[in-house]
């Protein structure tokens, strides 16, 4: 027997990847799908991409750019400048109140299990969607990652698509549906893909595909420009140049 998970992360209100991403989920088959968390704060779209998880009726975990649309932190690791927060205000003002509860209810963590094999799934790691963990990190960086009772491990955050092994278990991190870019130029260069993960459980085995969907540069650039979101033309420029 096979069984099959899609996992996503990282929506960050781009509308447009998350339907990308999705048509190539529905292309293989794949019916089940868990969200990774940061689905709504940055992008032209946040309502639209609210609605379309509550279609799937998709678990989602609650990550750290779901947070900071809650409540605001004095402690955030993240710089919050000026400009994030007209954003996130204007991301509220998208919002139904309905919406906003529909975030309260992300999940810190989530469990599964596939055909017998138990994932463990989250947004940072599984103590806090503030962690960061990278493909050169290791020593105490691994520590949250490690004595879980799970065959696989799976976060999203960082916007980077890859996969180890820590411990007895797989880690996989999707990458992001709708902010992915290459980090080796400085400034790291936005791609237009959606990023996804579909993990496969036969026989005990678990096995990953990562995958890329190109999406319509055209529909990105009418849907920010439709939205009112504040700096639409910079967070625009920020994809296409």
């Amino acid at each position: 027997m096979t069984a099959r998970l899609a996992l996503i992360s990282d929506q960050h209100g781009n509308d447009v990847a998350f339907q990308a991403a999705l048509e190539d989920i529905e292309r293989l088959g794949v019916e089940e799908i868990v969200c990774l968390g940061d689905a709504v704060q940055g992008g032209a779209e946040p309502a639209h991409v609210l609605d379309r998880l509550s279609a799937l009726g998709c678990e989602t975990v609650l990550g750290n750019a779901d947070a900071f649309v809650l409540e605001l932190r004095d402690d955030d690791p993240e710089p919050v400048t000026e400009q994030l927060l007209e954003v996130r205000d204007w991301t509220l003002s998208q919002l139904s109140s309905s919406q906003v509860e529909q975030i309260r209810a992300f999940a810190p963590v989530v469990r599964r299990e596939l055909d017998g094999v138990r994932l463990l799934l989250f947004h940072g790691s599984p103590r806090s969607y503030d962690d960061v963990l990278l493909p050169e990190l290791g020593g105490e960086a691994l520590e949250p990652f490690l004595g879980h009772d799970a065959a696989l491990l799976a976060g999203g955050h960082t916007h980077l698509q890859w996969t180890r092994a820590i411990g007895h278990a797989l880690y996989v991190n999707p990458g992001s549906v709708g902010v992915s870019y290459d980090r080796h130029p400085d400034p790291p260069v936005l791609r237009p893909v959606a990023e996804w993960a579909l993990v496969t459980v036969a026989n005990g085995a678990v096995a990953v595909e990562l995958r890329q969907v190109p999406y319509s540069l055209e529909d990105f650039r009418a849907a920010a420009a439709r939205s009112g979101r504040p700096y639409a033309d910079e967070y625009v420029a920020r994809l296409t140049g």
